[in-house]
């Protein structure tokens, strides 16, 4: 029984080594152990996946108000056009590191609020729906940033009004094109964030699997040792 016991501390001694090297750089400390935390993903989740929907919607706007639906059809008038197109990179390195994600997805939630102001000129029928959507993606930034301040997390205050200076167009069919291109980004980056977020929960979840196992090796030692 001893030696069974003592194999089994063995096992869960690898175990708790193996996993966590390939996780390097992870926040698995901060993030772990919170459930206001685990509360925070699943509503952002959420709240990122009804932007998304609202987001597809105006797309499907355009392609049935301006027959523009396929980029390919469109990749050579997208070259002259300064179309806003946020990237988050810092969200797929292997050593991931909240602070940085969480930063890079509120400043892109930034560039895509005040690029929404093309389509609202776009689709004036449509504005109800722009304007609940920049008010949701204020939300969401505003969520991600309080959530941060809760870890310690270094943040920004971006203020009230964006500054930035809006894409201009040369004609009406290049403000249509350059309205297509700046949802298609924006859905894009917002599949992005949404895989980031739940790639934190993946975070929540092996941390509290690794206490669980950091608890057991240690009850199997204290029997090994009896």
């Amino acid at each position: 029984m001893c030696f069974l016991i003592r194999g089994l501390a063995l096992l869960l001694g690898v175990l708790l080594w193996a996993p966590w090297q390939a996780l390097h750089g992870a926040p698995l400390t901060e993030l772990s152990g919170d459930q206001d935390f685990q509360l925070f993903l699943q509503r952002n989740l959420e709240f990122t996946r009804k932007i998304h929907g609202d987001v597809a919607a105006l797309q499907r706007v355009v392609c049935d108000t301006f027959q523009l639906c396929k980029e390919e059809e469109l990749l050579l008038v997208r070259q002259d056009l300064d179309v806003a197109q946020a990237l988050l990179e810092q969200c797929h390195k292997r050593t991931f590191q909240a602070e940085t994600c969480f930063s890079q997805i509120r400043a892109g939630l930034r560039i895509y609020h005040g690029s929404l102001a093309t389509i609202r000129d776009l689709l004036p029928g449509h504005a109800a729906l722009v304007e609940t959507l920049q008010l949701d993606m204020a939300n969401l930034s505003s969520n991600i940033q309080q959530q941060m301040e809760d870890l310690g997390l270094a943040t920004v205050t971006y203020p009230t009004e964006n500054q930035d200076p809006l894409p201009t167009f040369s004609s009406r069919f290049r403000h249509q094109v350059g309205g297509f291109f700046i949802l298609a980004n924006f859905q894009r980056f917002l599949e992005t964030a949404y895989r980031a977020l739940g790639h934190v929960g993946g975070f929540f979840i092996l941390a509290n699997f690794q206490r669980f196992l950091e608890t057991a090796y240690r009850a199997l030692r204290h029997l090994a040792n009896l």
